[in-house]
């Protein structure tokens, strides 16, 4: 018995000899569904990117501050160079998280209907 929405088969004899019948329901693909978890990851990757790049602008410039120490004759340092390219990065993942939390923030109330 097929119907759009459930698919009704059997499947073997269980222990006490009997047919058993099972149904197995079809999955739609639900947008809403699509978009609130692609909002959702892209919200926790922003945030581990924001970490990360953090992380690094850090180490940067604690290796800024002993390359200058080591030798006072450097104007302008690579580690100062890299430095910026993190704090840069960690600029545009935490203002991608902004953005992902205020866009899945407005499609909730806006379904909520508030």
């Amino acid at each position: 018995m097929t119907n759009h929405k459930q698919v009704v088969y059997q499947s073997g004899l269980d222990h006490k000899s009997k047919f058993v019948l099972r149904r197995r329901t079809r999955r739609r693909f639900n947008p809403r569904i699509f978009i609130d978890r692609t909002i959702e990851t892209t919200a926790i990757v922003s945030l581990l990117l924001t970490s990360f790049s953090g992380v690094g602008a850090m180490a940067c410039w604690g290796l800024e501050i002993i390359e200058t120490n080591a030798n006072p004759n450097i104007i302008i340092s690579s580690w100062q160079q890299q430095k910026s390219i993190c704090l840069g990065a960690m600029l545009v993942s935490f203002s991608a998280f902004l953005g992902s939390s205020l866009v899945g923030a407005s499609l909730s109330i806006q379904r909520d209907k508030f």
